[in-house]
């Protein structure tokens, strides 16, 4: 499982470009990673403060409603990051590219990335519309399942622009434009928070929508910061003329980044799929578990998107060191990111074990009868959300790199093994055959957690660092 990957790449020719020796310092490298990272993990942050404040405003609204988005935004983002492999896929492929100063080849892959997008989008429209059906099944509670049926078959439509957005921010990212990407994040913020007001509670004329409000307001976000993408793409890069003749098809790059992009689709597909399963086992012990999981949830992920921001950084530099076959600046930029990544997860545990309850706190109305319930769950889920945040960087850190040198299928099989054949059935085991209930469902996350990072961290350091 752990042999290293056969690299396809020929050698390099006599009249090519020779590779530059590695001889950056490492402190060199940290200010790369840190410089490039450091936008990407913003973005991300940002990104998912979207959902954030979703969760938080709805969690004032209605504690239901609140359990509703925790179900309907689980499906949501399983199939969103399932369908971003092949957005993924680009950046090793766009900086590869980038370093050879081959802009044919930038463009050619993007708009593939956008035709694989499309398609997968268009696949998913009856899954989002048969929401309420599909959490009934799962035997979720009788109006919960009512209402995450009816966020889902509303945010579900936005899954065609999100990809669109997650193309075009890898499109930017791998070019080393990660402000553009930025930027475009922080001003769909406050224009989400604004039409949640709106929308959720039914301010300044609008309807009084609940959980359909909060859905309304993310499809019409996500939708505004495509259109800036595309405008930022069309004016700042014209060379690449990404959507000239975009109806032409190019059979040979649409294989190459299908045959990279479907297994980073899987193995994040594993992943989400966890913590979906945990939030399905969650609904089973109650709404008032659930809604805390999902509020622990929503702030263990915004803390994992720095480490996703870096394994992005991690990615592109990989790509570009890999395609000049610098074995070096590979390993010294690896080391950079994962340094900076840990100093993340020391943040992030302290935090975690010193200020659960507040944290909790902010999502739940003061006034809410199960207002004290909710936070006494989410803070004992936080303190053990705080056991996996090591494991979790190092897994997306090693993720980011193999992905780098193109290496894919063999991190899905361990993704697959580690999450679901570990991490899933450690879960239900401790859940539901142990005293401990829904802590259990944290502690078995976190044991596949661990197992894929380690695994992943394994064939990255003793296969391809190790390669002369």
């Amino acid at each position: 499982m752990t042999s290293a990957p056969q690299d396809p790449r020929p050698e390099p020719s006599a009249t090519g470009p020779a590779a530059p020796a590695g001889d950056l310092p490492f402190r060199g490298h940290l200010r790369a990673a840190f410089l490039l990272g450091l936008p990407l993990a913003g973005s991300h942050v940002a990104q998912l403060s979207l959902n954030l404040v979703d969760a938080l405003m709805l969690g004032w609204y209605d504690v239901e409603a609140l359990a509703a988005e925790v179900l309907g935004g689980t499906v949501y983002m399983v199939l969103l990051i399932m369908g971003s492999g092949f957005a993924w896929a680009l950046m090793p492929m766009i900086a590869a590219a980038e370093a050879e100063g081959d802009t044919t080849q930038v463009r050619r892959v993007t708009r593939m990335g956008l035709w694989l997008s499309i398609a997968f989008a268009l696949l998913t429209v009856p899954i989002v519309l048969s929401g309420h059906a599909i959490f009934a099944a799962l035997g979720q509670p009788a109006q919960v399942a009512a209402l995450a049926g009816d966020y889902l078959s509303i945010h579900g439509l936005g899954i065609l622009p999100a990809l669109g957005v997650m193309v075009l921010k890898s499109y930017l990212s791998a070019l080393e434009r990660a402000r553009v990407v930025l930027v475009v994040t922080l001003m769909a913020l406050p224009l989400n928070a604004l039409l949640n007001h709106m929308l959720i509670f039914g301010h300044w004329g609008a309807p009084e929508l609940g959980v359909r409000g909060a859905a309304i307001a993310s499809l019409a976000v996500t939708v505004a910061s495509l259109a800036l993408l595309v405008a930022y793409s069309l004016r700042a890069l014209p060379e690449h003329a990404l959507f000239a003749r975009f109806w032409r098809p190019d059979p040979e790059a649409l294989g190459r980044v299908f045959r990279l992009g479907w297994p980073i689709g899987l193995t994040s597909l594993a992943e989400v799929g966890l913590f979906a399963a945990s939030s399905v086992m969650m609904g089973w012990i109650g709404a008032i578990p659930l809604a805390a999981h999902g509020i622990a949830l929503q702030i263990t992920s915004l803390t994992f998107m720095v480490h996703v921001g870096m394994s992005n950084a991690a990615t592109i530099r990989a790509g570009n060191a890999y395609a000049r076959r610098d074995r070096t600046s590979l390993r010294q930029g690896a080391l950079a990111a994962m340094a900076l990544s840990g100093l993340g997860v020391l943040a992030t545990v302290v935090v975690f074990l010193t200020a659960g309850a507040p944290l909790v706190g902010l999502f739940v109305d003061p006034g809410d009868p199960a207002r004290e319930a909710v936070i006494a769950a989410g803070r004992v889920f936080l303190a053990a959300a705080a056991l996996f945040q090591l494991a979790d960087a190092g897994q997306v850190l090693a993720l980011g790199v193999l992905r780098g040198v193109q290496d894919t299928r063999v991190p899905m099989v361990i993704a697959a093994f580690s999450y679901w054949a570990l991490g899933v059935p450690a879960s239900y085991l401790l859940a539901f055959h142990t005293p401990i209930g829904g802590v259990g469902i944290w502690i078995g996350m976190a044991l596949g957690l661990a197992c894929a990072g380690s695994l992943l961290m394994l064939r990255f350091w003793r296969g391809v660092a190790r390669r002369p």
